[in-house]
């Protein structure tokens, strides 16, 4: 079955783009979170990544910086909270604590 790129294109057309952004930051999230070890299962530790789960917060970060305005705290709300909560894991997760401010995403959140 060869896939249509028109009806692709026409059904990626329908889809608000707040759900398109919040799909995009649920993968994120789903990926750092099994980065900073906390995915289900016994084998969880070893898919333990902090480098991997720095690079997918910082993008996540400025993925939801950028977007939450055009969001609205409905949409904004929940992401925020999630990706606050990673930063926590990684903290939590991280042998050697970075500064203040230096962890993954912070310098795109700071107010």
């Amino acid at each position: 079955m060869a896939s249509d790129p028109a009806a692709a294109q026409r059904d990626l057309a329908e889809v608000p783009a707040a759900e398109i952004v919040t799909t995009l930051a649920v993968h994120l999230m789903s990926a750092a979170a099994i980065r900073c070890g906390l995915g289900e299962g016994p084998d969880a530790a070893a898919d333990q990544d902090l480098a991997e789960a720095r690079i997918l917060i910082t993008a996540l970060a400025g993925l939801v910086t950028a977007a939450a305005p055009d969001l609205g705290s409905m949409h904004a709300a929940p992401l925020r909270d999630g990706l606050a909560a990673l930063q926590r894991a990684f903290r939590d997760a991280s042998p050697i604590p970075d500064p203040p401010g230096e962890g993954p995403g912070e310098r795109l959140t700071r107010s």
